[in-house]
């Protein structure tokens, strides 16, 4: 694996290349994105593609992609553009790509605004409130998480983040009646941790969440888009996010193996199902349109 950094005047952008450039079989890269998880988080899945090469980066201010903007906000536009430079750097044309989360907006947000940098794009779970029939109640939701982790820290935040997106189908008067988890049901602790700038927990990362992409430019772009959902998301957020989604390009959801982040390893703390994920991934970037 060779390590790169990107230095810019608003950001050192660092991203990884594991095999060759040009590629061994032709094929274009596979570049691996998530948001707010680094390159670290795919180092599982990569590790089923050894014969592809494969990219991963840091995105904007966090780990080791250093910011000198003044800012902490996430803007899927400001994402986007970083990706865009790490691809034209990697000089080899188009890539393939598989964006988690967060990284599937970002991912959304690339391809409307550059639409010749991804030949096909497997958007896993974007979080994307506005697509929902239930946005209102979401973003009230999403505020409640934020809320606890203001109030009492990580653990708090961390308890009431996954009672939002374990919970099934619309937020409705019996989501909000429910008494604020404890964060000791999880296995957490309740003490405050001092932390008031996690990017999942704090504000930092709404502009992501409320986005909504250019559904138009999507469907003009030559991007073959692919919309996945894992099979234990089945309604909630995310899963009917990723529904919702696909729906408004046109498309039914691809199931994936597993939970959100399906794709992690034992060593994750959050194990999802890694190799039939994998083989799933591979299986649909191969797939003819």
């Amino acid at each position: 694996m060779n390590t790169h950094t990107l230095e810019t005047t608003e950001v050192d952008i660092v991203y990884d290349v594991q095999g060759p450039l040009p590629t061994a079989d032709g094929r274009p890269p596979l570049f691996m994105i998530g948001l707010p998880m680094d390159a670290s988080g795919f180092r599982t899945l990569a590790s089923y593609f050894p014969d592809r090469t494969v990219v991963t980066y840091d995105p904007r201010g966090l780990g080791r992609s250093v910011r000198k903007d003044g800012r902490v906000d996430h803007l899927p536009s400001i994402q986007a553009d970083d990706v865009h430079t790490v691809i034209r750097a990697l000089g080899v044309g188009p890539v393939e790509m598989f964006a988690s989360s967060g990284g599937a907006v970002t991912a959304l947000a690339l391809v409307a605004a550059y639409p010749n940098d991804v030949t096909v794009l497997v958007a896993h779970e974007p979080p994307l409130l506005p697509v929902l029939p239930d946005a209102e109640a979401a973003a009230r939701a999403r505020a409640n998480f934020r809320d606890a982790y203001v109030a009492k820290g990580r653990g708090a935040g961390m308890a009431a983040f996954i009672a939002m997106t374990s919970w099934q189908g619309e937020f409705t008067d019996d989501y909000f009646a429910q008494p604020t988890p404890d964060p000791a049901q999880f296995g957490m602790p309740s003490e405050d941790d001092g932390s008031r700038d996690d990017p999942l927990l704090s504000d930092r990362s709404w502009a992501v969440n409320g986005y909504r992409p250019d559904f138009d430019a999507l469907a003009a772009a030559p991007t073959r888009i692919v919309i996945a959902v894992g099979e234990e998301s089945a309604g909630t957020f995310t899963g009917r996010t990723s529904v919702a989604t696909a729906d408004l390009l046109g498309q039914q959801a691809t199931v994936f193996p597993s939970h959100h982040a399906g794709f992690l390893g034992g060593d994750s703390g959050y194990a999802g199902q890694p190799e039939p994920f994998a083989r799933r991934l591979r299986d649909v970037l191969t797939e003819e349109t």
